[in-house]
């Protein structure tokens, strides 16, 4: 499947981005591409070893007379996001990504395209097979479960790495290297609402909010797409006062990803149905001309439920959930002052589910301050316990504190000068690049990170201009080159 890719040039990076493709490769379920990157490494002669989390490594030793060059550490993540439109049925632990091309660009039919960070391990595994490459030590490291909880960079051994410089290949922009990082948690809120049986004047209705574009919930934040949890606690809140009751709620499906569809199941009384409807076709309109120009796909819809459920949550379960969602910190919470347009702290309210009373959120917290993240935690944990939730805080990860004086930083920009023309902007992400984990664990590493241009990464939108693929790897290949004629 994807021989169309087999056209394209850079061919190794390409062809190795197939395997990805046709391999699938959801955070969890990386098992089987790790297998297959085992033989093509045994069949190439190359070393590799894991670690105890499962994190693989494959080296290769320096071209003779530049073994005192030093060593280099290529990384990126084997796992993609799985998202898929909702009328789209795809099993990403058992079918391939189906690519095709547009104007330029790479994308895939209904589903992401794990350009991220499929890209950048592909031209990892290229650069392990150049021939004539002259080249220092090299060590390509691929880490598990990056996009769901940074599992793999986690939980990397200590003491296993030789290499001194780090080329993290996840960044997205084209003429752009980062040197820093925003830190994160995931905060995860549980509790059991009382329910009661439905009264005989209360009917049931589905309700629905589609046609969002989603997006990556860090470097897309700042940009005014519709967070989905978001507007459609925001419906039913303004129906608080048609005494709606909660029978159902699903929002979101990871926590990383902004929301692009949410659904609730409620009743409400026969009496209050006609105003229920008129409400939420007005909101409809409201919310489109708020999102005009950012998001101008939302539709909302408000019908008949197929079935009448035997229960819903007490209507003061259900205003104080409604209430406690509405207020929960969503959105960007803060600018950098010293990283002037550059998100500072935010939130994504990632993953909201209700079901027999059972209430479940995920959202995801990033700050560039490691005090901000926690403080935005302890202000959820406060908020639901208000709801007799329980809170708690996991997955956190620190931020990548950015080295304006890095040497390896002055290489690049010099190749990239020549190379290209221009400077390289020099940027910080509000993003969770693996490199503020790598750096806790090996101080003495000198990081950059850079790559390709992905757009819509983390929603069916993916997709990654072709010819930028070639002007990464070009940078990369040079990069690793010159740095074979620096000594330890």
């Amino acid at each position: 499947m994807n021989a169309h890719l087999d056209t394209l040039t850079p061919a190794a990076v390409w062809r190795h981005f197939r395997t990805l493709c046709n391999t699938p490769r959801p955070s969890g379920h990386e098992a089987e591409l790790v297998g297959k990157l085992e033989q093509w490494a045994d069949a190439r002669g190359l070393a590799h070893d894991r670690d105890g989390f499962g994190n693989l490594r494959i080296s290769k030793p320096a071209t003779a007379g530049h073994e005192k060059a030093p060593g280099v550490v290529l990384q990126g993540h084997l796992d993609m996001v799985a998202q898929a439109n909702a009328d789209h049925p795809h099993d990403f632990t058992r079918d391939p990504i189906d690519t095709e091309i547009r104007d330029g660009w790479l994308t895939a039919r209904h589903t992401t395209l794990g350009a991220d960070n499929g890209l950048g391990v592909a031209a990892a595994l290229a650069i392990l097979e150049e021939d004539d490459l002259v080249h220092g030590p090299i060590e390509a490291l691929f880490t598990l479960e990056e996009e769901t909880s940074m599992g793999g960079a986690l939980n990397l051994a200590e003491d296993w790495l030789q290499g001194r410089l780090l080329l993290n290949l996840d960044s997205e922009d084209r003429g752009q290297v980062y040197i820093g990082c925003a830190g994160g948690a995931d905060v995860k809120v549980e509790a059991m609402l009382p329910e009661e049986p439905l009264a005989d004047d209360e009917m049931a209705l589905t309700l629905s909010l589609t046609g969002l574009r989603g997006g990556h919930s860090g470097i897309d934040i700042h940009k005014g797409l519709g967070n989905a949890n978001r507007l459609l606690v925001r419906v039913l809140r303004a129906l608080d006062d048609c005494h709606i009751r909660l029978v159902e709620y699903r929002g979101g499906t990871l926590r990383n990803a902004l929301p692009r569809e949410a659904f609730a199941v409620l009743v409400v009384p026969e009496a209050e149905v006609t105003a229920a409807e008129s409400r939420v076709e007005a909101l409809q309109q409201v919310l489109r001309k708020e999102l005009a120009g950012a998001d101008d796909g939302l539709s909302l819809e408000l019908k008949r439920a197929a079935e009448a459920p035997e229960q819903a949550l007490s209507r003061h379960a259900t205003h104080l959930l409604v209430a406690a969602l509405h207020a929960a910190p969503c959105g960007v919470e803060r600018m950098s002052v010293e990283v002037p347009g550059v998100v500072e702290t935010s939130n994504n309210l990632g993953v909201v589910n209700l079901e027999n009373g059972r209430f479940h959120l995920c959202a995801l917290v990033r700050s560039l301050r490691d005090s901000a993240t926690q403080d935005m935690a302890e202000r959820f944990s406060a908020l639901f316990e208000l709801i007799g939730a329980q809170t708690r805080v996991e997955n956190g990860y620190p931020g990548w504190t950015p080295r304006p004086d890095s040497d390896l930083l002055k290489r690049f920009c010099e190749l990239h000068r020549q190379r290209l023309g221009t400077d390289p902007e020099i940027k910080v992400i509000h993003a969770g690049l693996e490199c503020g984990i790598l750096g806790g664990k090996y101080p003495h590493l000198d990081m950059i990170s850079f790559g390709p241009l992905i757009r819509g990464a983390h929603s069916p939108d993916e997709r990654v201009e072709i010819d930028s693929v070639e002007e990464f790897y070009g940078l990369l290949q040079a990069l690793i080159s010159d740095l074979a004629d620096t000594r330890s």
